[in-house]
């Protein structure tokens, strides 16, 4: 029998799961008080989806094929549960199964993400992703985006290598020695697995969560998308071979723009941690800027 701790735990902001932009923009013009009346005005108005809402109906229908609750979703919210009760009211208008929420008071909600025991946080607010990722707990900003699959039920994942799912310590090489460098490194630390990166420990779980699903028939695919290209590519699976991970699908484009890809593969989401990456992936697909290495530091360029 599974237990609470083999669960996928997601933990995710009233903003990201819900369209917030009109009471933001009162909170933004008028203040906390005319914020809070209009929320109490609206509370028995649903809000529409905000851009990870799909992605987070997707996880929860996983509950649905097992007959058992193997995700959980908690609500993350600088609400108070007073004003957060709208964000509940349509939580249950969607028919979405959470039940969990902390509502901070204007506080930053990241020190609860721990104590939930969460996978990955997703938000809107660049400020709480990054004290997440600090603490050690994959994080990404949800962007804006138009693009939302919904034509099945199957939760297709994307993921950057170098940052993401892997350190960014052969980035570095990268970005202050140059490509040559990086490709010569590479070639000489062929076998030797790159360090985990922040995304690492929710790609384990994924991936345990995968296994509970005949190879055939799992509703989860992941894809690893990365301007990386021969040679760099053997590092790759041989880090990926020494974590006893698979990915499902192995993109190494060369420094080819990733969107197109993006959505031939038909991802849910896409995480990445370029920023200019970032802006053209959310014109195909749900994307989710992680804040994290090098490549955030200074400005940006390719990543591999």
């Amino acid at each position: 029998m599974n237990t609470e701790n083999d669960r996928l735990i997601v933990a995710i902001s009233s903003r990201a799961l819900f369209n917030l932009d009109e009471s933001h923009r009162v909170y933004e013009e008028h203040g906390v008080t005319a914020y809070r009346q209009y929320q109490i005005e609206h509370e028995d108005e649903p809000l529409l989806p905000g851009d990870a809402f799909h992605l987070v109906k997707k996880l929860l229908h996983i509950n649905h094929i097992l007959d058992q609750t193997r995700v959980e979703v908690i609500l993350l919210s600088r609400n108070t549960a007073d004003t957060g009760l709208r964000v509940f009211n349509s939580i249950e208008h969607h028919g979405l199964q959470i039940s969990k929420a902390a509502f901070c008071g204007g506080s930053s909600p990241y020190r609860y993400i721990s104590a939930f025991n969460s996978h990955l946080f997703l938000s809107t607010n660049g400020q709480d992703v990054r004290q997440a990722l600090e603490n050690g707990i994959a994080a990404a900003t949800i962007m804006p985006s138009k693009a939302a699959n919904t034509e099945d039920w199957k939760l297709r994942f994307a993921f950057d290598g170098d940052a993401v799912l892997f350190s960014d310590e052969a980035e570095r090489i990268h970005k202050t020695r140059g490509l040559d460098a990086f490709t010569q490194s590479e070639r000489e630390s062929a076998k030797s697995p790159l360090s985990g990166g922040p995304f690492k420990p929710f790609l384990a779980a994924l991936q345990r969560l995968q296994k509970e699903f005949p190879e055939d028939t799992s509703p989860i695919r992941t894809c690893l998308v990365t301007a990386r290209a021969a040679p760099a590519h053997e590092r790759v699976v041989r880090t990926l071979r020494a974590w006893d991970i698979k990915i499902d699908e192995s993109l190494f484009l060369g420094g080819q723009d990733k969107g197109v890809f993006l959505q031939a593969y038909d991802a849910d989401v896409f995480f990445d941690d370029q920023q200019g990456h970032c802006e053209s992936a959310r014109e195909h697909v749900a994307t989710g800027h992680v804040p994290a290495g090098i490549a955030n530091l200074i400005p940006d360029t390719k990543s591999r």
